[in-house]
């Protein structure tokens, strides 16, 4: 607990998404916009987080679709670029996630200086993308090797767009994953971007790691932020800052604004 609060300053971080638009090779680019108007948009989104008071803010690809397991270079690439170009304006600490790539992932925190990763690193699934079994060992280790044990990893035990082959209870893969992967903090997630979590999944949880910091992953609202905050010790949100709501909109100024006035209410502050 103690490294997860010197980190966000706060025991129970909320951190708000960046989400690139669709970077070159996928097919939703927009070529004819090209990276100037992907930096634009990202800008755009970073600085009505900041204003809005979040605690640390994520960049991830999650218009990279169809996703994969192992990204194209280009993806990981073409975000550096982007947060080299952010970095002067990015106050807060930051992390990164490379859908659905943990050694991508490690790869775009060393080249940036990030503070912190998610993904998806240990656990086996059958999903969208076909048989899923990222190994935290290699991620890990490779973070090590690019000299960046410092960067803290959420783990995120719940895949989306998945199914757990493994199906010993939530409960029971969160405190094998904590024993066997050492994360910094364990994340809850619903079945899709946007979508809740349980809130009996991040009671469960919680029970059986009180002191490992373990956070919301997924489709916190305005109108539950309080009620999750009240359980576990931070979340992450995207969808809900979004014009009308909408994972794939830009970031509204003032939804962002009035869900971290509801998350500073909902800690005492």
């Amino acid at each position: 607990m103690g490294r997860f609060r010197e980190l966000f300053g706060t025991g129970k971080p909320v951190i708000g998404m960046v989400h690139f638009g669709a970077l070159p090779g996928t097919p939703l680019y927009d070529a004819a916009g090209g990276p100037e108007a992907l930096l634009e948009a990202a800008r755009a989104d970073l600085r009505a987080l900041v204003a809005a008071g979040f605690d640390a803010v994520m960049f991830g690809n999650e218009n990279d679709r169809p996703y994969e397991l192992s990204v194209d270079a280009a993806s990981t690439a073409t975000m550096a670029w982007l947060i080299g170009a952010l970095r002067e304006e990015i106050r807060i600490p930051f992390g990164v996630n490379v859908l659905w790539d943990p050694m991508a992932t490690m790869a775009l925190a060393a080249a940036t200086g990030a503070a912190f990763v998610r993904e998806i690193f240990t656990g086996t699934f059958a999903s969208d993308m076909g048989h899923w079994a990222p190994s935290a060992g290699a991620a890990f280790r490779y973070r090590d090797r690019l000299g960046r044990r410092d960067c803290a990893v959420l783990m995120n035990i719940n895949a989306e767009f998945a199914w757990p082959l493994d199906q010993r209870p939530l409960p029971d893969r969160a405190r094998s994953a904590v024993f066997s992967s050492i994360p910094d903090a364990v994340l809850v997630s619903g079945g899709l971007t946007g979508e809740a979590a349980a809130m009996s999944d991040l009671e469960a949880v919680k029970a059986v790691l009180p002191d490992v910091p373990v956070m919301a992953n997924t489709g916190v609202k305005h109108e539950t932020v309080a009620e999750v905050l009240a359980i576990a010790d931070g979340c992450i949100v995207g969808s809900s800052l979004k014009v009308d709501g909408n994972t794939w909109n830009p970031v509204d100024p003032e939804r962002a604004a009035d869900f971290m006035a509801r998350a500073r209410a909902a800690r005492g502050q």
